[in-house]
Order: structure tokens, then sequence, then C-alpha cells
């Protein structure tokens, strides 16, 4: 494939940037819920879906990078990633942004590993 046919591709998903996601993109957690839930159980949501905007650069106007451990715990922790990401589907500010809302099952998942201490693994 030629470089001039490869940078309309770059372009247009620089455009869509993470607005593309819909709801069948998304992998339900499943009934297993551990008893002790740690960073490994909810790294795959962060890697999977937040990482398309909150990169390393950041994109699309995240403020930061969601990549590891210590990022998404800081985000939890001081700036508010739990509300932004329980909010209601037409909330502003619902994180992922553009929509669609992470599944019930994925958010209780993560705020259980807020429960549960933020434990890294």
């Amino acid at each position: 494939m030629k470089a001039s046919s490869i940078f309309p591709l770059i372009i247009i998903a620089f455009l869509c940037g993470c607005t593309t996601n819909t709801i069948d993109d998304l992998e339900p957690v499943g009934q297993n819920v551990p008893d002790l839930v740690t960073y490994e159980d909810v790294r795959a949501t962060f890697d999977n879906i937040c990482s398309v905007c909150h990169n390393d650069p950041p994109q699309n106007g995240a403020p930061m990078p969601l990549l590891t451990y210590e990022n998404v715990k800081e985000a939890v922790l001081n700036r508010g990633l739990l509300e932004r990401i329980s909010r209601s589907e037409n909330d502003p500010g619902l994180m992922p942004f553009g929509g669609p809302r992470l599944p019930q099952e994925t958010i209780d998942l993560i705020k259980q590993w807020n429960t549960d201490g933020l434990l890294e693994n």
C-alpha cells in the first residue's frame, strides 16, 4: 500500500477519535467477580477503552494518560474518575467521551477495586 493511500486513513482515524465505540465494542466483565479486586482485574478496560484518548500524549482533549496503575489510581483518587464513568448516558462529561457508557458490571468492578483499596495486584 502506498503512503499516499495510508494518509487519508490516518486522518479519518484521527478525526473519529474515541467517539466511534459502540456498546458492541465493550466486553462484558461477566459474573465472576473476584473476592478482592486488583488493578489487574480492571486493567483491560483502561487498556482497551480509555487509552484511545488517555494515551501518552493524551488525545481528543483528554487531560492525562491512563496507561499505568499509578495514572489510574491518581485519576480515581484526585480526578473524579469514578464519578465520570458513573454518569448517565447523556450527561455532559460522561466517560468514555462520546459514549457509550461502560456496562454497569464494569463500573461496579472499578468501584469495587476502589473499595478494596486500589490494590495493584
